[in-house]
């Protein structure tokens, strides 16, 4: 049996691919399974998935589906994953060598269902940008039930993480939408008694310089949706008394992570509509100003260690201050 199943979702990536099954097919962990889905390429991106199978037969899998978006090329992967434990790597990125063996055996040491490592931005050279420490100055091993604090300070991208198979029962992402990871990782999480982390930074999270001119639209109203899926599955579970918890992950994600991209939408109707969304969504959940001013990440005012532009940006969109706001950071990063 392996003890790593590595779902790679795969869709007009020609450029990067080789790079990425590189660093998955010299993993030092070697009970591993790398399971590559071709989403529908249109490029060179399933020359290259062969050649690697042909190399490595032990160790790719290779699949071939229509295009149905990432959420269903991962749950496709998860319905042929064997492994104890399910890791996700995006095509274009990188991880270290030593990943997945480390992580997997922090899952043994503390019979953790979830591990998690940080993560560093690279541009196209191979410069890190950006370090991203996960859960600093907390302990390898995290019982939740004494530490559930994570839970709204975790940051929940599905890429640096690995988690036991059995959480994916009766579990899949949700398929059409952006932010499957806010959807479905939460949720995960609720079902843990104990995750581990390291602090090694094994995930290479590639900046595309194509990316950048990516067009946000009002599918970033996904994310407030997201949010409502989170709560109604945290309201079922054995952690549903923990009301702060839940109050600051939908301070976190459904307003920040929410503000965060509406600052890229250029178009003013579409930033109008999801600017009333948010207000509508704080309205409901009766989360004031005050309370997203004062709110603290790991222990720590977390306006207050953002950029200078960020902090300028959040405080004039809480001022009221929208129009000046368009004005100052349309087209740029907040």
């Amino acid at each position: 049996m392996y003890k790593v199943s590595v779902i790679v979702p795969v869709y007009n990536v020609e450029k990067y691919l080789k790079k990425c099954l590189h660093s998955l097919v010299n993993q030092t962990l070697q009970e591993i399974e790398i399971l590559v889905i071709n989403d529908g390429s249109s490029d060179g991106s399933q020359k290259i998935i062969e050649e690697f199978q042909k190399k490595f037969p032990l160790k790719i899998k290779s699949f071939t589906k229509e295009n149905g978006g990432l959420s269903d090329a991962r749950n496709f992967g998860l319905n042929s994953a064997t492994g104890e434990f399910i890791g996700f790597v995006d095509s274009d990125d990188e991880v270290s060598e030593t990943m997945f063996e480390e992580m997997y055996a922090l899952a043994e040491k503390y019979s953790a269902e979830m591990v998690i490592c940080n993560l560093q931005k690279v541009d196209e050279h191979g410069n890190v940008t950006q370090k991203l420490t996960q859960i600093p100055n907390m302990p390898e091993k995290i019982v939740l039930d004494d530490n559930f604090s994570v839970f709204s300070d975790l940051s929940y991208f599905a890429c640096n993480k690995i988690f036991r198979a059995d959480l994916f029962d009766n579990k899949r992402f949700k398929k059409g939408i952006h932010f499957e990871d806010i959807q479905l990782i939460p949720q995960l999480l609720l079902d843990c008694n104990v995750i581990a982390q390291t602090q090694n930074f094994h995930y290479h999270y590639l900046e595309r310089s194509d990316s950048i001119t990516k067009t946000h639209t009002e599918k970033g109203l996904d994310v407030l949706q997201a949010v409502e899926d989170v709560e109604i599955a945290f309201n079922q579970s054995r952690f549903s008394r923990r009301k702060a918890e839940l109050r600051n992950f939908q301070i976190l994600e459904g307003v920040y992570t929410f503000l965060a991209y509406l600052a890229f939408v250029n178009d003013d109707e579409v930033y109008k509509k999801m600017s009333l969304a948010l207000r509508k969504f704080m309205k409901e959940k009766h989360i004031s100003v005050s309370e997203i001013l004062q709110y603290q990440r790991f222990g720590k005012n977390y306006l207050l260690y953002l950029s200078l532009k960020k902090k300028i940006y959040y405080s004039l969109y809480f001022s009221g201050q929208e129009k000046l706001l368009r004005k100052l950071v349309k087209n740029t990063t907040p």
